[in-house]
This record gives C-alpha cells, structure tokens and sequence, in this order.
C-alpha cells in the first residue's frame, strides 16, 4: 500500500521512512516531511535527470519500486521481502487460456541495487536479506 513505481529497463529500489511509526498495532503513523518525503523526493529527481539525459545511460531507462519503511525494522524487512519476490521468476502452471496454452508472463523485475534505508540498523537487517538474493 505503501508504494511507487515507476517503469524502467533497469529498476532501483528505494527504501524511505515517508511515515513515522504508528500506535501499537498500526505500522504507519504520520508523514514525515522531512525525512522521508525530500528523500523520496530526491531519489525521483536524480532519476529524471538521469533519464532526461541520453548521454548518462544511452537507449536505457531508470525506473524505481519505492517502498515505505514507516521508520520501523520489522515492517522494513518486510518491504526488502517484497524486492526478492520481484526478482523470483513467476510461479508456472496457474491457469490457462482459452486456447490451451500456458500465459504468457512478464520476466522477473531487473532490481539493479536497492537505496537506503535511513537508519543503519535497518539497512543492515535489509542488505542481510538482499545479499541472499545477490
């Protein structure tokens, strides 16, 4: 819920703490303007820059799957979670289509690296679980 994306030949990945941390039992509190709003800010303006100029990354395109920490760790893995299941390839035999044939599906994500968190512990706790997936 917590999310943008944007479409690119390459996608990099964006954890922020857009919101605070929520009440007991509720992970997202109020926005944080400071913090999380200008960072997400800024990962969006160096992607246009970047892709606005033909001479940084010729016949490539940037794109970003941007995700929300809520400045928790818990719902931060979470998140980093949601970026390996992007790049495991779809699982086959569900369903089929009215001719018989097996859909055709998209290919894994190309996550290409991943920025942030803002609080070490959590990029820690997230680039433990990214190494896995390399």
């Amino acid at each position: 819920p917590h999310a943008i994306r944007l479409e690119g030949d390459l996608t990099l990945g964006g954890l922020f703490p857009v919101h605070a941390r929520g009440p007991a039992g509720v992970p997202c509190g109020p926005v944080k303007k400071e913090k999380g709003i200008h960072r997400l800010e800024a990962m969006l303006y160096a992607l246009d820059r970047v892709n606005g100029d033909p001479r940084v990354l010729p016949n490539l395109t940037l794109g970003a799957r941007i995700l929300d920490t809520c400045s928790r760790d818990t719902y931060a893995l979470e998140q980093a979670l949601s970026f390996v299941r992007s790049l495991l390839p779809p699982e086959g035999g569900e369903g089929s289509c009215p001719d018989g044939s097996a859909p055709r599906r998209p290919p894994p994500e190309r996550l290409v690296g991943v920025i942030g968190a803002s609080a070490s512990s959590v990029s820690i706790m997230v680039a433990n679980v990214l190494r896995l997936f390399a």
